[in-house]
């Protein structure tokens, strides 16, 4: 027997992905997976790719996920706080929600509504300090994936003062798994194939998380729906203070990181690169005309944007290499 994991919310994207790296895990065993609506079904009837698991989905009750040693909460937001509440403090979690990541409670109330559940250790390993840190807490905020797209692109040139932390501008776009599994008009193929829209222009949720873990005061997030399942560009820009080369601080953070590469010069990220890993690349350069600096920025949204970064933290959580189970390289064509 390896260490007992259960995933709750196991019907949906993240869910489905993240029962996948765990079958995959050479040291995470299976013990729950659970829905609200799907209950009862075999996984298989709802993910196919997982045909051969042989489980099926139960309720959602906190009961049928306190045996286990780790739990993922891969539930809408605003569910996780409800049933984490009810799991024994001895049970570690991993929220692949938003419930726990932001520290101002009237952040949460702009963006999010509702009262605030309170403060997670963030679960963006590569950020300074919080690898010991995720490896010490017992309950940990998983990142959203925007955030941690733009976050890793954004934090060191910050942390470094090569660019200014005021007038950051994001256009970023997302595959539609980036909104869930729910049925929803505007996601129907007909309206998303062969177009391009914004959504949630200037009112995006993530953007006072991505402020609170890159060190940005101000950031204009505008997010792009783009006709594909998976995978997040962003192009990160920022006006630079001639302290150090954009290039030169990316590449010097993220020497030997197991997940994050910065490409070489002239060579820039591609969402397909990154598909079914839990990848980041990024590149910089130097805008021509304007002078900002522009970092791109490339990941799996349901890979280092949402399990595959939920199972590193639960990695470091449980004593394990922090790559057990995961893979840097992408699959494509």
């Amino acid at each position: 027997m390896g260490i007992r994991v259960a995933v709750a919310g196991a019907s949906g994207y993240a869910g489905g992905e993240l029962v996948r790296l765990i079958a995959g895990h050479p040291e995470l065993d299976l013990v729950a997976v659970t829905a609200h609506s799907q209950a009862g079904a075999p996984l298989s009837a709802v993910h196919p790719q997982l045909a051969g698991l042989g489980l099926t989905l139960t309720a959602t009750d906190p009961a049928a996920l306190a045996d286990a040693d780790l739990v993922f909460l891969a539930l809408p937001h605003g569910e996780s706080a409800a049933v984490a509440a009810q799991l024994p403090q001895s049970v570690r979690v991993v929220d692949l929600g938003a419930d726990f990541r932001l520290s101002d409670a009237r952040a949460w109330a702009s963006y999010y509504g509702g009262p605030h559940a309170g403060t997670w250790t963030y679960g963006l390993p590569e950020l300074p300090g919080q690898r010991a840190a995720i490896a010490a807490a017992t309950r940990v905020a998983n990142t959203g994936c925007y955030a941690a797209t733009i976050t890793l692109a954004l934090a060191p040139l910050i942390a470094a003062g090569a660019v200014e932390d005021d007038d950051v501008v994001v256009v970023a776009a997302s595959g539609t798994s980036g909104a869930g599994r729910a049925a929803k008009p505007h996601l129907l193929a007909t309206e998303v194939m062969g177009d391009l829209s914004t959504y949630k222009t200037g009112v995006h949720q993530h953007v006072p998380e991505i402020k609170q873990a890159s060190g940005a005061r101000s950031l204009s997030l505008t997010p792009l729906l783009a006709p594909m399942p998976r995978g997040i560009l962003a192009t990160v820009t920022a006006r630079p203070t001639g302290v150090a080369d954009a290039a030169d601080v990316l590449a010097a953070a993220y020497a030997g990181e197991p997940f994050v590469t910065v490409l070489p010069s002239g060579v820039f990220p591609r969402t397909a690169a990154t598909l079914g890993s839990n990848a980041c690349h990024l590149q910089a350069t130097v805008d021509r005309d304007s002078g900002r600096v522009i970092v791109v920025s490339a990941l799996d949204n349901l890979g280092k944007g949402a399990a595959g970064q939920a199972v590193q933290c639960a990695n470091l959580m449980l004593g394990l290499p922090e790559t057990a189970g995961l893979s840097a390289f992408g699959v494509m064509p």
